[in-house]
Order: structure tokens, then sequence, then C-alpha cells
């Protein structure tokens, strides 16, 4: 079943295109990475996919409904975000025991279960929490809605790292117990690669690629050798990365394709977070040339 279809989605404010051509299907009980450098147009395509914000052009449908103000979408979908707020009469406890009411297959234990283990307080106000608490108790929230589309955005931000990692192992942990569609955006890639089926790429407000985490690490090769060997095997190729290491060695990222054998030349694979920020680079070199 398909749960997102995008088609030629755009979003527009004042002068600035946010969104700009989006298309892509999302198919049922998927956990996919929505992948993007800062502003590249992650926040505003959730919030689209939530209700939250209409589409200035452009066809976006969830549950095969438009998803602006749309009851059926709002019962069944969760965006998790730094935004999220709460009734400050309510207390965590409060919020907790209140949800059912308003997500179907909400799982009490589940919730009661994850507030224990990162032991935060039920009487402290969702609005007094630290940022890190905060995230945590939102990424409680969203996982134990068991909603048929749950969003994540940026989700680990204030995070230290042991909860990060608590996050990403209970979040797969339950997805494989209760499957359903799961979307999750960062520009951190490496640290959740493991829990990825699939990956989109959006850079600008347009995507880059749809494709499988295989695809994705078989995208690019790189190569490392002798400058005069390196330029020669990668000439009229596709570079979508290339570092001079010294006065005589060459590092190059190409697109991948069968290359022939030669001496003194390492070819090596590409990570699915190396080749995500190769193709959103639009700057030439790197920060070493800064200081040339």
């Amino acid at each position: 079943m398909t749960v997102i279809d995008c088609q030629n989605l755009k979003k527009r404010y004042k002068r600035m295109n946010a969104l700009e051509d989006i298309t892509f299907q999302l198919e049922d009980q998927k956990i996919t990475g929505l992948i993007g450098r800062n502003g590249a147009g992650k926040t505003t395509l959730l919030k689209v996919l939530a209700g939250f914000i209409r589409e200035s052009s452009g066809d976006v449908k969830v549950f095969s409904n438009n998803p602006y103000n749309n009851l059926r979408v709002s019962a069944n979908s969760i965006l998790v975000d730094d935004q999220m707020s709460f009734p400050d009469s309510l207390t965590l406890a409060d919020i907790l025991e209140t949800a059912p009411d308003f997500y179907k297959r909400w799982d009490a234990e589940l919730a009661t279960n994850l507030f224990r283990y990162f032991r935060l307080n039920p009487k402290q106000l969702h609005a007094r929490l630290s940022k890190g608490n905060k995230a945590t108790f939102n990424m409680i929230f969203g996982l134990s809605t068991r909603c048929e589309l749950t969003m994540f955005d940026e989700p680990t931000n204030g995070m230290d790292e042991a909860v990060r990692s608590d996050f990403y192992r209970a979040l797969l942990k339950d997805y494989i117990a209760h499957p359903r569609t799961i979307l999750i955006s960062s520009h951190h890639l490496a640290e959740m690669e493991h829990l990825l089926e699939d990956i989109l790429l959006i850079h600008k407000g347009k995507v880059v690629f749809h494709q499988s985490l295989e695809e994705v690490k078989e995208y690019a090769v790189a190569l490392q050798g002798p400058t005069n060997l390196v330029e020669k095997m990668t000439a009229g190729k596709e570079i979508l990365h290339t570092k001079q290491l010294d006065s005589q060695r060459k590092y190059v990222v190409i697109r991948r394709e069968d290359l022939p054998l030669i001496e003194g030349v390492m070819i090596y694979p590409v990570s699915a977070s190396d080749v995500c920020m190769y193709v959103t680079d639009d700057r030439k070199g790197g920060i070493d040339d800064v200081f040339k």
C-alpha cells in the first residue's frame, strides 16, 4: 500500500521555494531516512505531510487523502519534533494518561516502561524539561502512539550519545514487533544507517534520489593513488569529490562503474553517509583549501 504519494510538490515562502517539484512515493511498513543538509527542506516536507501547512502547488496524498487539516491523516500519523507542545496544566504523567483518547493504537505499557527506563520525573511539566529530556519524552510519546505513519524530525537533537543509541535500539525493536511506516529525518546518516531500508535524499528542496540503502552503498567508488594515474582513470567520469592528499597523491570519488585495475591505484567502497554528503556538496575543494 502506498502511504505517501507526492507529485510535483512545491512549497513557497514569499520569495523562496522551500520545496520544488518533490516527487516520490513511500510504501507501508518501511523505515525510510529523509536525509539532507540543514536547510534542505526536510522540516517543511514533514510539516506538509503531517498536514500542519498547505502545499503551494502539486499533489500530495497521505493515506490517499490530502493531509492538510484532514482528520484521517491526523488520527493515524504523528510528527515528532522539537516544536511539540502539550498543555501547561498537564504533567508528563498526565500526558501519557490522556494519550489513548487521541491515539487508538496507543501502547501504555511501552510508554510506561520507556518512561521508567529513562528516569523521567512524572510530575514535571513538558515546557520545563531540558532540551535532552524533552527530546527523550517526545521520542517515548511518538513510539508509543504506534501510528501507521510515524515521522521524526531530527529526533536526537539534544540527546547525549548513550540516549541516542538507546533511542535507535528502541525504535528498531518496536518496529520489528509492530511494523509501520516510519520516516526519520536527519543530516547525520552514519549513526542511524543500521535502521534504514530506504533513503530519500533531498537538497535545496529537490529530490536527489530515493533508493534502497544497499543501492546507495553501491552508488560510488573511491580511487586513491598517484595523481597522474588517478586523473587518467577518472577522465570523463562523473566526479563527486576530489582531494589532493599531497604533492603526489590524489583521492577521487566517482559514480560506480567497472574500472580497469592499475598498479598503484587503490579502489575503495564509499559509505552511504559519504555518498549523500558528496552528491549534495556544491563547493569546490575542501576546508583545507581555505588555508592555502
